[in-house]
């Protein structure tokens, strides 16, 4: 990514670790390195860059510092666009920068990518009916502790406690998620599959609890983002994947953090990304 280039910036005050002040020390540590910001825009109020006038003009790179949902809808509109994408962890999760940076932070991210040590890649992510995941999909009910986490963000006390009840009474009674072409995967299902993309395929696992007690500990790994710290098996790669509900129902999701839902049985497939993204990682 070449620095003395214009770029735009589309920011998001709302996600995460995001603020107006986040916003503008970013524009700021942009353009100490070389970059032009020739225009920031503030999503969902200001709508997302149009392909079309990017082209118009002579805009080639944007830089998105927002939660992940606000990415995953910025990378996915730009799909066919032939300039870059530079995604920085601005939210609570930040699924696809850890993905392109690792534990990179912004700075260090910058400090790269004006160094010329950043590049272009087109990701493989996790295709189904709701949308592209691009860093990763987590399918069954299990899911239902996003909820409790969402709450916990926003420190609705009295929804926790709602939420946390409905959530465990969901994890553990189902309907679990079955993978019929995994001879290894376990005959009743999983109450949570994860799906990760990645360059040779999509990697797939899927947790459980045997007592009680697991069921306990995996919410907890959840809600702190560190469910694969829990029992699991792991069942290979695949460029694609059938999964369905053993009670037929619609599969709950979460597509790079965001919930969604897919019809039961659903083929989940490889695809590559539309848009070049900027990696500082080996293996991403």
């Amino acid at each position: 990514m070449d620095a003395k280039t214009p770029c735009w910036l589309v920011v998001n005050p709302a996600s995460g670790s995001n603020t107006v002040d986040s916003a503008e020390s970013l524009k700021a540590a942009l353009e100490q390195r070389g970059w032009e910001v020739a225009r920031t825009l503030v999503f969902p109020d200001d709508g997302l860059p149009d392909p079309r006038e990017l082209g118009a003009q002579g805009i080639a790179q944007v830089v998105i510092y927002t939660g992940d949902g606000s990415m995953g809808a910025l990378i996915n509109h730009l799909s066919g666009w032939s300039g870059s994408v530079l995604a920085l962890p601005g939210g609570t999760m930040n699924l696809l920068p850890l993905r392109l940076h690792r534990s990179l932070d912004i700075e260090a991210i910058l400090d790269v990518v004006a160094g010329g040590g950043a590049v272009a890649r087109r990701l493989g992510c996790v295709r189904c009916d709701a949308g592209l995941a691009l860093a990763g999909l987590l399918v069954g009910p299990g899911t239902a502790w996003s909820r409790v986490r969402e709450s916990m963000r926003h420190f609705a006390v009295a929804d926790i406690a709602s939420e946390t009840i409905a959530a465990i009474r969901e994890t553990a009674s189902g309907p679990y998620v079955t993978l019929p072409e995994r001879s290894a995967a376990r005959a009743e299902g999983y109450p949570l599959v994860e799906l990760t993309p990645g360059e040779h395929g999509i990697q797939i696992d899927g947790y459980f609890a045997e007592a009680p007690g697991e069921f306990a500990e995996q919410a907890w790994a959840l809600l702190r983002r560190r469910f694969r710290e829990g029992p699991h098996d792991r069942l290979g790669l695949a460029d694609a994947i059938t999964l369905q509900s053993v009670d037929g129902g619609p599969l709950a999701c979460l597509i790079d953090g965001e919930p969604a839902e897919c019809p039961s049985p659903f083929r989940f497939t490889l695809e590559y990304c539309g848009v070049d993204l900027l990696a500082t990682a080996h293996d991403c």
